[in-house]
């Protein structure tokens, strides 16, 4: 009877043992984000593609006060992010090596998210994808479709001269 017991409570063991090894596999992520629209992701850098967010160095002019415009797109990243698990579905590299996919948080688009914000814009250049948020944006006046801007890849360009 003894023998039985000690059996039992083994196999609970074993069993719980890989109950937990197996959900903490699966819930633990390493997550950084960089920007607002690049995370690194399980050791992965990861470009969200179809938009583009401003450049961390990027100030905006609201009512006639410098904003760190890029600082701000990446801290909105950051609190929809939060604690969730980020799933992405990859769409290839970039020149840079960089993955690029869309990436997912409670099966919500991040990218949508930051353009409807209006802290990231549609990258016109390389998807359509994300127009329509980045409309609503506009017409809402949200983010920085309520201050003076330059778009990220005038920014970047400026910056290379």
């Amino acid at each position: 009877m003894f023998s039985n017991k000690r059996k039992i409570i083994f196999l609970i063991s074993v069993v719980s043992l890989l109950f937990l090894l197996i959900f903490s596999q699966v819930s633990s992520q390493e997550l950084k984000v960089v920007d607002g629209d690049t995370i690194h992701l399980n050791g992965e850098k990861i470009r969200f593609t179809g938009i583009d967010a401003p450049e961390l160095k990027q100030t905006c002019t609201m009512d006639g006060v410098k904003v760190l415009c890029g600082v701000i797109a990446k801290q909105i990243l950051i609190n929809k992010i939060g604690y969730n698990k980020v799933d992405c579905i990859s769409e290839g590299k970039d020149r840079y090596k960089r993955i690029l996919a869309e990436c997912f948080v409670n099966k919500e688009s991040l990218s949508s998210y930051l353009v409807r914000s209006g802290y990231a814009f549609a990258f016109r250049k390389y998807s359509n994808k994300f127009i329509k948020d980045e409309n609503y944006a506009k017409t809402k006046l949200v983010g920085m479709w309520n201050m003076s801007f330059n778009y990220p890849w005038y920014y970047r360009k400026s910056k290379q001269k």
